[in-house]
């Protein structure tokens, strides 16, 4: 079983940038997909991006295409999301999310606790 802690959260004017770090303990970490979704106060959480075990494939959700990227050090156990050109709409809590096996699907097993991200306009 892994365990994920979210960092990097903060406040931020608009336009501007602020990198994510998920630090995973316990598991294989290379054996893991990963992924952010992030979560607006009355809103569901939505998928955000995520990464393959090798790093070598992502995928992103529309209204944050070619603004995050996604990446991820094995070594470390850390898997980053790097936020530029940041608009108020993307004011929610972030989490980390890890499950065995490939991006394809949506469906996460293991959860970090969240970390707020407000962007002011």
């Amino acid at each position: 079983q892994v365990q994920l802690v979210e960092s990097g959260g903060g406040l931020v004017q608009a336009g501007g940038s602020l990198r994510l770090s998920c630090a995973a303990s316990g598991g294989t970490f290379s054996s893991y997909a990963m992924g952010w979704f992030r979560q607006a106060p009355g809103k569901e959480r939505e998928f955000v991006a995520a990464i393959s075990r090798s790093g070598g494939s992502t995928v992103y959700a529309d209204s944050v295409k070619g603004r995050f990227s996604i990446s991820r050090d094995n070594a470390k156990k850390t898997v980053y999301l790097q936020m530029n050109s940041l608009k108020p709409e993307d004011t929610a809590v972030y989490y980390c999310a890890a499950r065995p096996g490939t991006i394809l699907s949506r469906n996460y097993d293991y959860w970090g606790q969240g970390t707020q991200v407000t962007v002011s306009s």
